[in-house]
């Protein structure tokens, strides 16, 4: 059987059964002990790092996604600034082979084309002389060839240094972009990589809660995944009490309850969210002769957020379902 670190107010010299139907005197109402008990959040870095900022305390309350601690990140950010550099870097390739030649290059290419249509023209005049020469006999067979060799070459450079134009104006090859389409990809998802290790040495509060407690000081070094920061949210505030077998049968998941506790002023209303099957005996902090033999059972509920700020893990509490 377990054994509940739990406190339990002396029993009135009656039965539990007259307990859970009502108590003994005629102004009291069926109550079972307990206490209040909380569920902390305890918030850590994936990363080590030396302990830079810690601007929350002890018992501080602090609303969602304000800063809990800073480790520090020099190698991070440097990390961050590469992998963005060579993004950057591959994003402008990228743009360079989609866009083919750079203008002044074309431009070249467009200044050869027009010195080679001029020597084509003059070659294609020079074919046309040569040709009605040979027809009156004044020239040999073997200047005509050359002239007409020549006017052929030079009409074959035209056409070269046209082809050369249009490939200049040419994005790169399908298999290049594809390449430097996955280059700029892989780069993209380093950097996203370098921001979350550098977003993991600066942590924020997952949810509105009391800092029960800061497990490092400023300047130690803190190992990764060792918690720096312990919340407690309000929503993780329950409250555990125990009922005898005789009492079980009235209560049900989903039963409202009112829990008294000192210093907390009006009833606390609850909700039970849980009910063990398994008995055990009497936590032996709450021992009595009366009720040291007796076997009972763990009862779970849940304050409302706005009300779970009046109770303190540990806090004794006393549970009356209704």
């Amino acid at each position: 059987m377990r054994i509940h670190p739990v406190l339990r107010r002396p029993l009135p010299a009656c039965s539990l059964v007259l307990l859970a139907l009502g108590g003994c005197g005629k102004d009291e109402h069926a109550f079972f002990q307990g206490y209040a008990e909380g569920e902390y959040v305890y918030v850590a870095s994936s990363e080590a790092g030396r302990l830079a900022e810690l601007p929350v305390r002890r018992g501080q309350q602090v609303a969602a996604d304000a800063p809990l601690f800073a480790l520090e990140a020099t190698r991070e950010i440097a990390a961050r600034d590469q992998a963005s550099a060579q993004l950057a870097a591959a994003v402008a390739q990228q743009e360079d082979i989609a866009t083919g030649k750079r203008p002044a290059e074309v431009d070249v290419s467009r200044a050869q084309l027009a010195q080679a249509e001029a020597a084509s023209r003059r070659s294609a005049a020079q074919l046309r002389r040569d040709t009605d020469q040979f027809r009156i006999g004044g020239i040999a067979r073997a200047q005509l060839d050359d002239s007409r060799e020549q006017a052929q070459s030079d009409a074959a450079r035209v056409r070269e240094l046209q082809a050369q134009l249009e490939v200049a104006r040419l994005p790169g090859r399908d298999e290049q972009r594809r390449a430097q389409a996955a280059e700029v990809d892989a780069a993209r998802a380093a950097l996203a990589q370098a921001e979350w290790t550098l977003a993991q040495k600066r942590l924020a509060a997952p949810a509105a809660g009391l800092v029960f407690d800061t497990l490092y000081r400023v300047g130690e070094w803190v190992p990764a995944g060792s918690p720096v920061v312990s919340l407690l949210p309000p929503g993780n505030i329950k409250v555990r009490f125990f009922v005898p077998e005789e009492a079980l049968g009235a209560l049900k998941v989903g039963q409202q309850a009112t829990v008294r506790c000192d210093a907390c002023g009006d009833p606390i209303p609850v909700r039970i969210d849980y009910i063990s099957t398994q008995a055990e005996y009497t936590p032996p902090v709450i021992y009595s002769r009366e009720s040291r033999s007796k076997l009972v059972y763990m009862v779970q509920a849940r304050p409302a957020p706005e009300a779970a700020t009046r109770l303190h893990p540990g806090q004794p509490v006393e549970a009356t379902p209704q």
